[in-house]
């Protein structure tokens, strides 16, 4: 009896799996047919990190149209600097009369500190992974944007998450920091196979990473 039991639901767990890895497949090679904004305003989820990051990720949405709003900005939780610098550049689009007030701010738990294990860090990512799905389904954004702060990964992994369950489709667009050279970031790495839109801004990645697209620096 506990052998077909056994049996049972090692055939379940197998077989969701299945569906599960079928799914993630489906969404990952339906990224040319999901175009957000063809029809008005885009929703878009910005991953904020402390430093340069943030300073890097705020230049690129002053370059971006008013057609990306609301605009959801989300950070760690000890964060103690991005958001004064948000709201600064948030204020200043609205004394130019760029979609005053269509921004929100978020925080959830930091996924990864510097130097911090790789065990405990598996474990704090899963952490912020029991944040990032409830934010990410409740905002269910057109377009997450991020740079590389370890914030991005459990967020990235909901908004997947959001589209395996056949509940919308979210672009993935990484765009790797300016510091980084010749090698991917942690998240870069991750997220290389992962993200829609894969930019860097120094040819040797391109040349080292042929999925990615050449931007050249941005910053």
């Amino acid at each position: 009896m506990a052998v077909s039991v056994l049996c049972g639901v090692v055939c379940g767990v197998s077989l969701a799996l299945i569906v599960f890895i079928i799914r993630l497949f489906a969404v990952l090679r339906g990224g040319p047919d999901c175009r957000p904004g063809r029809k008005g305003s885009v929703c878009v989820l910005v991953v904020a990190g402390s430093g340069g990051h943030t300073t890097e990720i705020i230049r690129l949405m002053g370059s971006l149209s008013q057609a990306y709003s609301p605009r959801h900005y989300v950070m760690a939780d000890t964060d103690k600097i991005s958001e004064d610098k948000i709201r600064t550049f948030e204020d200043s689009r609205k004394e130019k009369g760029d979609n005053p007030g269509q921004f929100t701010i978020h925080r959830i738990p930091r996924s990864r500190e510097v130097r911090q294990s790789w065990i405990s860090s598996v474990l704090s990512t899963l952490y912020a992974l029991l944040y990032s799905v409830p934010l990410v389904f409740r905002l269910r954004p057109d377009v997450v944007l991020c740079n590389g702060p370890g914030t991005c990964i459990p967020l990235c992994a909901a908004a997947l998450l959001l589209g395996i369950l056949g509940l919308k489709r979210v672009l993935l667009v990484y765009v790797e920091s300016i510091c980084r050279v010749e090698s991917l970031s942690l998240s870069g790495k991750i997220l290389y196979r992962l993200a829609d839109y894969f930019f860097v801004q120094w040819q040797p990645l391109q040349t080292k990473y042929p999925k990615s697209v050449y931007i050249g620096r941005i910053v």
